[in-house]
């Protein structure tokens, strides 16, 4: 299937199944299921959770292909599918969530860059606690810091992806990141870098998180009025409404 659709883009891909190519969607699962999953799982904390909103959104996407009208990339309009689809699951799942499970990947950029491997039994207490922070927020709140902080995309495209204004992208990541300020704080200074002897300097502006690209943070205010991003109109919902 590799070589058969090699030169092949995205959208082509898509037009192909559409035709009766029954073998085109197959190939788009494969190019961007891993980023798919990444979302669903970070979004919703649960693995069975994950792969059934996978699944959900994967199953619109197929049957809604014929809706599909180009006015963003392919990507945008899976991610914002499965993010939907994450979203209606976290709302009927809110008062039965699970602890979140350990990842010694996930919300690594909220750690210092500097700190230690060398007890990777504090680390996995650590990511536990982080991830349990993340899943005390609401759904919507939750999927922005999904899209923005963890998985480094610009607030513009967060927005095309969850088909709402850019405004309202940074105050959900504004009231979001407040939320999680009085839940993190104390691991700031409990994970910081290696402690060293007169290093005064230790700790001082770290770079920005590993996934997300300079220039991309949220201010602290809900920002300038909303903006309404460009977005695939026709775009199926994956099992959920707007964010």
């Amino acid at each position: 299937m590799d070589d058969a659709y090699g030169g092949a883009s995205d959208q082509d891909l898509l037009a192909r199944h559409v035709a009766g190519d029954q073998d085109a969607f197959g190939e788009i699962v494969r190019r961007h299921r891993d980023r798919l999953w990444a979302v669903a799982l970070r979004t919703l904390g649960d693995r069975e959770e994950a792969a059934d909103a996978v699944q959900d959104a994967l199953v619109s996407a197929y049957r809604a292909a014929h809706t599909f009208r180009g006015q963003s990339a392919v990507t945008t309009w899976l991610h914002r599918i499965t993010v939907n689809a994450c979203l209606d699951r976290a709302r009927k799942a809110a008062s039965r969530r699970t602890s979140p499970m350990d990842d010694t990947e996930r919300l690594e950029q909220l750690l210092e860059p500097q700190e230690s491997a060398d007890a990777p039994v504090e680390r996995d207490d650590l990511h536990r606690e982080l991830l349990g922070a993340l899943g005390s927020l609401p759904a919507d709140q939750r999927a922005v810091l999904v899209l923005v902080d963890m998985q480094g995309y610009p607030v513009a495209e967060a927005a095309r992806i969850l088909d709402v204004p850019t405004g309202t992208v940074k105050s959900r990541c504004a009231r979001g990141r407040a939320r999680l300020l009085p839940l993190l704080a104390h691991l700031r200074t409990e994970s910081g870098p290696e402690k060293t002897d007169g290093d005064g300097d230790a700790g001082k502006n770290p770079p920005p998180g590993r996934n997300r690209p300079r220039g991309t943070s949220v201010p602290p205010a809900a920002g300038p009025r909303d903006e309404a991003g460009p977005h695939d109109s026709t775009a199926v919902k994956g099992g959920g409404g707007r964010a």
